[in-house]
């Protein structure tokens, strides 16, 4: 594995992203939005860090996922990945270059949600920790959806349920308990369950165990995707 090709493909994706603007305005416009509603209602009947909580996992569950999946299959449409592999570029070289550009410029996004929360010292801490957890869970779809998918659109179609599904399961929890019963078991909903108890002694058990047992199953899923398609079919 060569570090001089994982830097490449790093700085190839940010030229990239600085072109293609639907990209760039994805990574952006959570926290823009945590900044702007946190400061223009500030309800004292809300509970702390509402908006930083909400847009954070929102962030987590559509941000790494869409772009991670929607950065492979543009490659794969265009025929880049099998320029990049005849140019003796490996597979896995690719794919540790696209998810550390992906999770660097993620945390550069938390950290303002942390900003935002006035989360200090081990506060701080926790909350990228818990952030890292999350955005490395949703890279993983995101690129086990990339490989899978042929183009652009059978990528997009495959985003959309996990991406919903995800981000909107625990919001809508908050109102619900039926679908309370059902979006405890994804990990979005977990992270948000670890976000509330930052200022707690101690984090839930049953939170940690169910957040490792997706991570498990994506890691399981992302697997079989890179060996039954791989990214230079």
């Amino acid at each position: 594995m060569s570090i001089r090709k994982i830097i490449a493909i790093f700085k190839k994706q940010i030229k990239d992203t600085l072109k293609n603007k639907t990209v760039l305005i994805q990574f952006i416009m959570f926290p823009f939005l945590t900044i702007i509603l946190t400061n223009a209602m500030p309800v004292s009947e809300m509970p702390e860090n509402y908006f930083v909580t909400l847009f954070a996992t929102m962030y987590i569950a559509m941000v790494p996922l869409t772009c991670m999946a929607a950065i492979i299959a543009e490659e794969k449409e265009k025929k880049t990945l099998r320029v990049l592999m005849m140019s003796n570029v490996k597979a896995w070289e690719y794919l540790i270059g696209v998810g550390s550009y992906i999770l660097a410029i993620c945390l550069l996004g938390s950290l303002v949600f942390g900003a935002v929360g006035h989360y200090q010292g081990m506060k701080l801490l926790q909350f990228m920790i818990i952030m890292l957890i999350g955005i490395v869970s949703s890279t993983l779809i995101g690129a086990s959806i990339g490989i899978w998918s042929k183009n652009q659109m059978s990528a997009s179609s495959l985003t959309v349920p996990v991406m919903l599904i995800l981000s909107f399961l625990p919001m809508i929890s908050m109102f619900n308990e039926k679908v309370a019963k059902v979006s405890k078991f994804i990990y979005s909903q977990q992270i948000i369950n670890l976000m509330n108890q930052i200022n707690s002694s101690s984090l839930n058990q049953e939170s940690i165990r169910i957040i490792a047992v997706n991570i498990l199953l994506v890691v399981i899923v992302f697997i079989f995707a890179y060996k039954r398609c791989g990214l230079d079919a």
